[in-house]
């Protein structure tokens, strides 16, 4: 199976990588405007094969991505330090419509995983564009709050002493400052979570609870604002998505792509639960949640559509 990147900068080429290492297809071309940095990129990677799994790793253009599986899209311009992701709204608008179009010029039948920032809004731009080219929506899929949901699982881990795997909890809505952590479904191995806590001795009182919240929310920011840019945790979520599309898993993830309507907000593109597998988007799943973790949902999907509405895209 082949999997195309688009956009070789530091997440394109981490997620090439993490492809090689985990084993995931068979071929990757890893497409860029800057074709001396894709060539290096994809030399770099391959070189890294005889270390990992047997996949054939090279640069190519748009047509190279002829008959690819999945084409990851990556490109855009970065985030700033202090700058939020919707700030980044025109300028990546902009880059996808000129780079949506030969995607499926070349590769028609391909699933789209878009982790451009802000991820919500550009899933949404790119199933707009895809439409035009009788695509739809569930073959475009954003990698929306899957890297929030696992920091959230994993902070929570490290609070209670347990393996992040067996801590069921989701993050969903924005990838961004509005997102909502459902608190009042988690569980840890199917106990819920003040049942667990109750049990082990655990405290876990409101000041811990707003911590997790706050360090899940702003971790990109502390990232940014130390190295310039994140690029392992969203490397290897694109890869746990493709592996999961390619594997037809049948995958529970809150992964991002366009609903009808939520909680009375038509017309919006942001990250819920949704089985994924090897068409795209399978089925939307019920969330469940207090009064509220809906209200704060349903401001999130108002913040993301009024964006939306903002593009006039028609």
């Amino acid at each position: 199976m082949k999997i195309g990147i688009v956009g070789a900068g530091m997440v394109g080429a981490t997620a090439g990588y993490a492809l090689v290492m985990s084993g995931i297809g068979r071929e990757v071309v890893l497409v860029d405007k800057n074709r001396e940095r894709a060539e290096a990129e994809a030399n770099d990677i391959f070189h890294a094969v005889p270390f990992a799994h047997p996949l054939d790793v090279r640069a190519g253009d748009f047509v190279d991505l002829a008959d690819s599986a999945i084409v990851i899209v990556a490109a855009g311009v970065g985030q700033k330090p202090g700058e939020t992701r919707l700030q980044l709204l025109e300028r990546n608008t902009a880059v996808f419509q000129a780079i949506v179009p030969p995607i499926l010029q070349h590769a028609p039948d391909c699933i789209i995983v878009v982790a451009t920032n802000p991820v919500d809004i550009m899933t949404h731009v790119t199933a707009h564009i895809a439409k035009q080219f009788g695509v739809p929506s569930s073959r475009i899929i954003g990698s929306g709050t899957t890297l929030d949901t696992a920091r959230f699982r994993t902070l929570l881990s490290r609070r209670l002493g347990v393996d992040a795997t067996h801590i069921h909890g989701y993050v969903v809505g924005e990838h961004g400052d509005s997102e909502v952590l459902l608190w009042s479904s988690t569980d840890v191995s199917n106990i819920p979570l003040h049942t667990f806590c109750e049990q082990q001795n655990i405290v876990l009182d409101e000041e811990s609870i707003a911590q997790i919240d706050h360090n899940v929310r702003r971790a990109a920011y502390q990232i940014i604002e130390g190295k310039g840019a994140t690029y392992y945790g969203i490397g290897s979520a694109l890869v746990r998505i493709c592996a999961n599309i390619l594997g037809n898993r049948k995958a529970i993830m809150t992964v991002c792509t366009p609903v009808d309507e939520l909680l009375g907000v038509e017309d919006v593109t942001l990250a819920l639960p949704f089985l994924v597998g090897g068409q795209g988007i399978l089925k939307r799943l019920p969330l469940q949640m207090n009064e509220d973790e809906a209200a704060q949902l349903k401001q999130s999907a108002k913040i993301i559509r009024d964006a939306i509405v903002s593009l006039r895209l028609g």
